[in-house]
C-alpha cells in the first residue's frame, strides 16, 4: 500500500524550497473530512482517501524535520523518512478514537526520523538502548552551545531526565567525541581496545534486522490491542502518563481533568497496566 501512497505525493527529487511551497498549498482537512476519509480507507481500502490524508499532513512532516536541523543531515532525507512515518500512521489511524490524525502521526513521524538520525549521524552507534536514545535526543535539544556542561548543569539535566549524572556525562562525551581511529595504533599495547572490534554486530546482518523488525512490529501490534482493551478514561490516562513523547501528564493534571483525586487516577492507572500486561501476555 505504501507504494501506491508514494506515487501520489510530491517528489523530493527537485528543489526543497519548491517542495515546501507545494505541500503548503494542500488544504488542511476539517475533523469531519478527516474522519470520513479515514473511514473510507479503513472500510473500503480507498487509496485516494489515503492520498488525501497524507498530502494534507505533509506540511507537518516539514515542520518536524526543521527541529532536527542541528544534526547535520540533509533536510530532504529527514522529510523523506518522516513521510514514511506519516504513511504508517495513516495506515494505522483509527477514526473512532476521537483524536486528530496529526496528534497520532507525530509519534510515527518522529520515530522514523530518530531511526534515520541514529543510523547516519555517527558510524559508531552512540545510543543502543531505548533509555540511551531518549537521553541522546533530550540532551541534544537541552544543551546550548559547544561548551562542556558544568557540574550543576549535569545534575540539573540528570534530575530532569530521571537518569544518573554519570549517564549524562557519558552521553555528552559521545556527542562531542571526535573521529577516532578504528584500528589500534602501531605503538598500542597488545591488549588495547580497538573500536573496529565492536562495529560488526550480529544485529546488523539481514537476518538479524528482519528478526528485529518482526519483533518490533509484534510489540507495536500488541500494545495497540492492549490499549484497545481499555475503556476511554483508562486509555487516556495510560497514553497521557506513558505514551506522550514530549511531556508526561502528572497524576494531579489528570485528576483535574477527570474531576477525581490523584489517588483515584493512580488506582485506575495501576488497574489499566495490569489489564494491558495480561492482554499483551495472551497475545505473545
Amino acid at each position: 500500500m505504501s507504494k501506491s501512497y508514494a506515487l501520489a505525493i510530491p517528489s523530493l527529487t527537485g528543489s526543497l524550497e519548491t517542495y515546501v511551497q507545494t505541500v503548503n498549498r494542500f488544504p488542511i482537512l476539517s475533523q469531519q473530512e478527516e474522519t470520513d476519509l479515514a473511514r473510507r480507507l479503513r472500510d473500503h481500502d480507498d487509496l485516494d482517501a489515503a492520498r488525501q490524508l497524507i498530502v494534507s499532513h505533509l506540511r507537518v512532516v516539514v515542520a518536524i524535520a526543521r527541529g532536527y536541523m542541528g544534526y547535520g543531515l540533509p533536510q530532504a532525507d529527514l522529510i523523506q523518512e518522516g513521510n514514511i512515518g506519516l504513511m504508517k500512521a495513516v495506515k494505522r489511524f483509527d477514526p473512532e478514537r476521537g483524536v486528530r490524525l496529526v496528534s497520532f502521526a507525530v509519534h510515527w513521524i518522529r520515530a522514523e526520523m530518530h531511526e534515520f538520525i541514529l543510523r547516519n549521524w555517527r558510524i559508531v552507534k552512540i545510543a543502543t538502548t531505548k533509555a540511551q536514545r531518549k537521553l541522546f535526543f533530550n540532551l541534544r535539544s537541552m544543551k546550548t552551545g559547544m561548551n562542556t556542561l558544568s557540574s550543576d548543569d549535569v545534575n540539573a539535566m540528570a534530575k530532569q531526565l530521571a537518569v544518573k549524572p554519570e549517564e549524562v556525562i557519558e552521553m555528552e562525551t559521545r556527542l562531542g567525541g571526535r573521529d577516532i581511529a578504528l584500528e589500534p595504533l602501531a605503538d598500542d599495547d597488545e591488549d588495547a581496545f580497538a573500536p573496529i572490534s565492536y562495529l560488526a554486530e550480529v544485529d546488523t546482518e539481514p537476518s538479524g534486522l528482519l528478526e528485529h523488525e518482526q519483533t518490533a512490529r509484534l510489540k507495536s501490534e500488541g500494545l495497540e490491542k492492549a490499549l484497545a482493551s481499555l475503556d476511554d478514561r483508562s486509555r487516556r490516562i495510560i497514553e497521557a502518563r506513558w505514551l506522550h513523547e514530549d511531556k508526561h501528564a502528572t497524576l494531579h493534571d489528570l485528576a483535574a481533568e477527570f474531576g477525581v483525586s490523584a489517588e483515584r487516577v493512580r488506582q485506575i492507572e495501576n488497574k489499566a497496566m495490569q489489564k494491558m500486561r495480561g492482554a499483551m501476555s495472551a497475545a505473545a
